[in-house]
């Protein structure tokens, strides 16, 4: 009988954390899977060029700009209420988003789906280390989280390209619903019941004012390419964004219980993977938007040929998350692992750009694909293993909630960026050429800021525990 009940409790873990694995695969998806549906979603809402890029980046300011946010009421409220709250506002937003007529009531639907990424993140990691024991148990969890959101980043594009093509447009947003419907009953049975609510306050001055600020930033950056970088449009909201971002460093160095706590970003590892996850972020989603926009416009592909496309950088990406970052993590670290594959994915995008002509087609880009396809899978393991080292166990969240807030704010105003170089020039070609000279460089830089991480033995211990999440994983 104990045999049997041991059984079913792993069974029940297993499932557990099944469900919570794939939320957040659904966070991570639907960052990139509108990426080849955006020349059609232009088409048919009345985008412009410089317009349609919007409809990733609401996403991402969503998400990034109340991720801290999402962390602490998850610390008041209870991460099941959270985790619910956030399955449901995606489902409801992405249901408006596929009906949506025109493009104010997508932008908004998608800054909604980003509100519910941003309360299902915190949520699903708090569940994650309520629901397994400290040690091997927990190791493999968070392998598999972390394997989750790689394979949805990866295969984000290609299913983007099956749906658009066979379905339409309207399907990469339909299809959230029902992944959401499933999670929220599944739930239900899976997810135990949250303890009594903790008192505290919430630092609603500082959750207003990040928002505030990253939004003003990146929108800063979209009016760069319209209306000119150094409008009063372009240049002044991007110095109120910057006036916003210094007055919440303010406003959390006096609040009492602060959405960021301070003393965390001025540490030298957790820092130092901010800026190297930002540059990830926005390299990654600037590499895809230049992709998209060279396999559809220029070579003319389908929306399923585009997305087919992707599929060795899906694959490779996949295969290089599971089985080559675990053991070069437990071989050198964190810091060489970070710094090597960041370099190594600097180098393939270089090699992506190279292939790219007006007489190309889809092999001379398969070798840049593969190159930036395994770098970039190890790097996103090693990054989400950096972003936990050196940090207090009762701190984790938060540390975990600073470095998703840079990633997403990072893609968003990374896409921002390149979307006006590759639209800032007459020639499609040359734009595409600059934009991913610009990505590759700064990726490899990212790399080289890597190497300024400290080599500790509290590195190396985290490295040896993620890798044995990644190979039990």
């Amino acid at each position: 009988m104990h045999g049997i009940h041991k059984a079913g409790l792993v069974s029940r873990e297993r499932l557990r954390l099944g469900l919570l694995a794939l939320t957040q695969l659904i966070v991570a998806l639907d960052y990139n899977i509108v990426y080849v549906a955006l020349p059609e979603i232009g088409t048919a809402l009345g985008f412009t060029p410089q317009s349609v890029q919007w409809v990733v980046s609401a996403y991402a300011v969503g998400l990034g700009g109340l991720l801290l946010f999402g962390g602490r009421a998850v610390d008041r409220l209870g991460p099941r209420k959270l985790f619910m709250a956030g399955l449901a506002l995606y489902a409801i937003a992405s249901l408006a988003g596929g009906l949506a007529s025109d493009p104010g009531v997508l932008i908004a639907a998608r800054a909604v789906q980003g509100v519910g990424g941003a309360l299902l993140t915190p949520a699903t990691l708090a569940l994650i280390y309520r629901s397994f024991a400290e040690g091997p148990a927990r190791n493999r969890a968070l392998g598999a989280w972390g394997l989750a959101g790689s394979a949805g980043l990866a295969a984000g594009s290609l299913l983007g390209g099956v749906l658009t093509n066979y379905l339409g447009w309207t399907w990469v947003f339909f299809v959230n619903v029902p992944l959401a419907a499933v999670c929220v009953v599944a739930a239900l049975r899976l997810l135990p019941a949250d303890p009594r609510r903790t008192q505290g306050s919430f630092d609603i001055a500082g959750a207003v004012l990040a928002t505030a600020g990253s939004a003003l930033l990146v929108l800063g950056l979209a009016a760069g390419s319209s209306a000119g970088w150094w409008s009063v449009q372009s240049t002044g909201t991007l110095l109120a964004g910057v006036a916003v971002l210094a007055l919440l460093l303010i406003v959390e160095k006096r609040a009492r219980d602060p959405l960021i706590p301070l003393r965390l970003v001025r540490g030298r590892s957790l820092a130092i993977t901010m800026g190297v996850i930002a540059i990830f972020q926005s390299t990654l989603g600037g590499g895809y938007y230049i992709l998209t926009s060279y396999l559809q416009p220029v070579l003319g592909y389908s929306a399923l040929e585009a997305g087919l496309s992707f599929l060795p950088l899906t694959v490779v990406c996949m295969v290089a998350a599971v089985k080559l970052a675990p053991p070069l993590l437990d071989r050198w670290g964190i810091r060489t692992t970070l710094a090597l594959s960041m370099i190594g994915a600097g180098i393939g995008i270089a090699a992506l750009v190279a292939g790219i002509s007006t007489d190309g087609g889809f092999w001379p880009l398969l070798p840049g694909s593969i190159i930036w396809g395994v770098s970039g899978g190890v790097a996103f393991v090693t990054l989400f293993a950096s972003a936990g080292t050196g940090v207090a166990p009762d701190e984790q969240g938060v540390a975990a909630g600073v470095a998703s807030t840079a990633k997403e704010i990072g893609g968003a105003m990374g896409l921002a960026v390149f979307v006006a170089i590759v639209t800032g020039t007459h020639d499609a070609l040359r734009g595409l050429h600059t934009a991913g000279w610009v990505a590759a460089v700064l990726t490899v830089a990212g790399g080289l800021l890597a190497f300024a991480l400290k080599p500790s033995r509290t590195v190396e211990r985290s490295a040896e525990s993620v890798g044995q999440a990644g190979s039990a994983g």
